[in-house]
């Protein structure tokens, strides 16, 4: 059993008891992390929950057993996030395995169906590639890849 989460809640006891029962039971659990300042995350994920309460979840969480990590990267706008914005969600990656937190797997993700926002759009392949390359050289974390829908790939995310 897989549990895909946006790791808001794990905080709160009741959840943390659920989890237990899912490690009780072999299950995984791939938490979603698609920022790495305050900023990005404000701009691409719509939640009142602060980024640092997600950035804590996640690390006691991997603290405990091994995570894997998707992060879903798009246009916004017509813009790639910035250099900057995927060095900092790499710094993410390393504090959380610098406090401890174990991450098995980091998926590397883009859009796949049409999205609810027409200012949102897919990155190519080779925009993919590039962000597995930086996030296994900058955390020496295995990363992959996952491609949008496109006539040349015929996959999915």
């Amino acid at each position: 059993m897989v549990l895909i989460t946006n790791a808001s809640m794990f905080h709160r006891p009741h959840v943390q008891r659920g989890l237990e029962i899912l490690d009780q039971n072999n299950g995984e659990i791939w938490a979603k992390l698609e920022a790495g300042t305050e900023e990005y995350f404000r701009l691409v994920d719509r939640t009142p929950i602060p980024f640092q309460q997600i950035l804590d979840n996640i690390t006691a969480a991997a603290k405990m057993r091994p995570l894997v990590i998707q992060a879903l990267f798009m246009r916004v706008s017509g813009q790639l996030p910035s250099q900057s914005e995927l060095e900092a969600f790499c710094d993410r990656l390393n504090e959380v395995t610098a406090a401890g937190g174990k991450l098995k797997l980091i998926q590397v993700y883009t859009v796949a169906r049409q999205p609810a926002e027409s200012y949102v759009a897919q990155l190519s392949d080779a925009e993919v590639d590039a962000i597995v390359e930086l996030v296994e050289q900058r955390t020496g974390l295995p990363a992959k890849a996952y491609y949008g829908a496109s006539a040349t790939n015929g996959m999915s995310a």
